[in-house]
């Protein structure tokens, strides 16, 4: 017997379980709704702590740059000259790499999870299934299974190491640069035969030297049990490669310093600004030796050809590629069809340096998108640039970029001999076998040994200017390794062959930079090498006409009479040097300025034609000659528009006529004379009308 439902007067009966079904699904909302907003505070925490953390690593770069510097002032005030900022900057990595390795810990994140997944490959980015949501996680290197523990502390570590991009793209250009815009020419091309046959020959006998060496102890610790992985021929060729590079810019910082020399200054100069060219071409070259077969390590002939033909093709390339630009940066602006030579560009410093600073980084970025190297290519960008650019340019523009440029080689190059002292300890694939490290010193000594002491003997069969032993003892001495090895052992770490080889690398930059760097003082003492030597007075005193071979001085002349009035304002106008049948071209291409400057030079640097080509005066637009009794007798010139009027038997006639001789080039004066003390000559500066 069933009871109907009661209902109560005044009461509605409940409807909560109609609604429960909707107060659970927005319950479910809500809760999801939170957990995103607590995902996307938590993300932002995190970026804000990287943030932070990025800004503290790139602070610890600055403060070490700062008291590098400050370092260097107190060093330069006592006149230490036992330890370059170089060096100095290496010490001071190497303290904050031991801070940041062993001194801070981070703790352990209590959010890290570690699954397992069956993977044949690590794929550089993954993508991950959360409830639904995909979030994407990037490769950032194995992890050792002893190391699990230690994530946090490698990531600390992992922040400070900087891609290896950024050396190559970023630090590497301005040092490049500035070693090719700094050039002292004159010096440059008059040893410039014996700098080719030190940088190109040198550096090849050198790199295959250190490779047939390295190859033997390689083959030794084979036998004995000591490698712990692959490591080929070709890989000691590359290692060849990459320590061949020299970087003496201790030993050259403290010849300038001191006035060695002019000519082992050029030399020694001359020979790593072009090394390191070659070395990182020769290094590509060897990396892309590819034999047919399944074995990609045996020796075949048409491979070695093939890796040959391409170390040609892009040294020539990368060089084409980068005097070009400086040609073009010399008749054109990038951001606009005016022609520079011709504008007002110059009423503009800022511009004007701006997009001249701009063009020769986009050579070497350029050089590197097309396929060559850019280190080749903005090296030559640099020389074409202070040949010819540099003449077009304000006053105020050409005080700028040399100021500019000089500024970032010097904060590049600290950065990066500070970074490598904080990578010995911050670089989380070291491997240091103690036989390869011997094996490598004693194949870098052997190999630079190879390179100077027969070159040098061959050359002096055929220089008037003998090389010394004493010189050739300095320049073995100062071959040091520096940003450009550092720079090609860092780009490849991913096997176990090239780790080792960027470990000992940095172990032979300590040791040449600090030892042999350091040891420069006393090693000049004991080779009785000159020092305050006075540049201008050395040459003034040399007999230079045989000392430029003539596809020099032939060359020098066509740069004269052709090229300077075209692509700068100075020379003779070249209305006076091409044929009569070229007139309208010639009117054309040769801008009013050239007139009003009609054989004056403004290049600093450009009396090297004068010094090293014969002493034309080709430049001269007047000459004064002094007698005994101090009578002054002038005789204005003119450029002579031949191939070989500055160069014939009448200059040297002419010379030899008068006792003493001022050549007047707009500011720039060169006197001649067997001893300055014995005739004290006052000069006095005219000006052609």
């Amino acid at each position: 017997m069933g009871f109907p439902p009661r209902r109560c007067p005044g009461v509605r009966p409940s409807k909560a379980p109609l609604l429960l079904p909707f107060l659970l699904t927005a319950l479910l909302v809500g809760s999801r709704g939170d957990g995103n907003a607590m995902d996307n505070v938590a993300t932002e925490r995190l970026a804000e702590e990287s943030h932070r953390q990025d800004s503290a690593n790139l602070l610890i770069f600055i403060m070490l740059l700062t008291l590098t510097i400050l370092t260097i002032w107190l060093f330069k005030h006592r006149r230490f000259r036992f330890l370059h900022e170089t060096g100095l900057a290496m010490i001071y990595g190497l303290l904050v790499g031991v801070i940041l390795r062993f001194g801070i810990h981070v703790p352990q994140s209590m959010s890290d999870v570690t699954l397992s997944c069956a993977v044949n490959a690590s794929p550089a980015t993954l993508l991950v299934n959360v409830s639904g949501r995909f979030y994407e996680y990037t490769l950032k290197g194995e992890v050792s299974r002893s190391k699990g523990h230690q994530v946090q502390d490698d990531e600390m570590l992992r922040k400070v190491t900087f891609d290896p991009e950024v050396f190559f793209n970023i630090l590497l250009p301005p040092i490049i640069f500035h070693a090719g815009y700094s050039l002292k020419r004159r010096h440059f091309f008059r040893n410039i035969g014996s700098i080719l046959a030190y940088a190109f020959m040198g550096t090849v006998i050198s790199c295959f030297v250190i490779g047939l060496i390295m190859y033997g102890f390689v083959s030794f610790m084979k036998v004995v049990g000591q490698l712990g992985g692959d490591f080929f021929f070709t890989d000691c060729l590359f290692f060849g490669a990459i320590v061949s590079a020299t970087d003496p810019v201790t030993v050259l910082a403290i010849f300038n310093e001191l006035k060695v020399d002019v000519d082992l200054y050029a030399l020694l100069f001359g020979e790593s600004v072009l090394n390191d060219a070659v070395a990182i071409v020769l290094s590509s070259s060897i990396v892309a030796y590819q034999p047919a077969g399944d074995n990609s390590h045996s020796f075949e002939a048409m491979a070695l050809l093939k890796s040959f033909g391409i170390f040609l093709g892009v040294f020539s390339g990368s060089f084409a590629l980068g005097v070009a630009t400086g040609v073009m940066t010399a008749l054109i602006s990038f951001l606009s069809p005016h022609v520079t030579k011709f504008t007002k560009l110059r009423d503009f410093p800022l511009l004007e340096t701006a997009l001249f600073f701009l063009m020769s980084w986009s050579t070497f970025l350029l050089a590197e998108a097309c396929g060559f190297t850019g280190v080749v290519a903005v090296l030559f960008c640099g020389i074409t640039q202070a040949h010819y650019t540099f003449n077009n340019l304000s006053p105020e523009s050409q005080d700028r970029t040399k100021q500019l440029f000089e500024l970032l080689n010097f904060l590049a190059e600290n950065f990066i001999f500070s970074y490598m002292g904080l990578t010995l300890f911050s670089f989380q694939s070291h491997v240091f076998n103690p036989l390869f490290i011997i094996g490598a010193f004693v194949a870098v000594f052997l190999g630079r040994a190879a390179n100077i002491y027969p070159l040098s003997f061959l050359l002096n069969l055929g220089r008037k200017n003998k090389i010394g032993s004493n010189f050739q003892h300095v320049m073995m001495f100062a071959g040091l390794r520096g940003a450009m090895t550092f720079a090609l052992s860092i780009r490849d770490t991913a096997t176990y062959a090239r780790q080792m080889m960027f470990s000992t690398t940095l172990l032979i930059v300590f040791f040449t930079v600090w030892i042999c760097g350091g040891g420069t003082m006393p090693m000049l003492s004991f080779m009785s090498i000159p020092v305050g030597v006075d540049s201008d007075q050395e040459n003034s005193r040399r007999n230079t006409k045989h000392e430029s071979a003539w596809p020099f001085r032939i060359w020098y002349t066509f740069d004269h009479n052709y090229l300077k009035p075209l692509l700068t304002h100075s020379g003779p106008p070249l209305t006076a040097t091409l044929p009569a049948c070229c007139g309208p071209l010639a009117r054309c291409l040769t801008s009013p300025q050239a007139y009003e400057n009609e054989g004056q030079l403004h290049d600093d640097d450009s009396d090297f034609v004068m010094n090293d080509a014969g002493v034309g005066s080709m430049y001269a637009d007047v000459t004064v000659s002094t007698d005994a009794s101090g009578s002054r007798t002038v005789n204005p010139g003119r450029p002579s528009s031949g191939g070989g009027g500055p160069f014939d038997e009448g200059l040297d006639h002419e010379l030899a006529r008068a006792e003493h001789e001022v050549a007047i080039r707009g500011t720039r004066l060169v006197l001649p004379m067997d001893d300055p003390a014995e005739h004290p000559t006052t000069v006095e500066t005219l000006s052609a009308t």
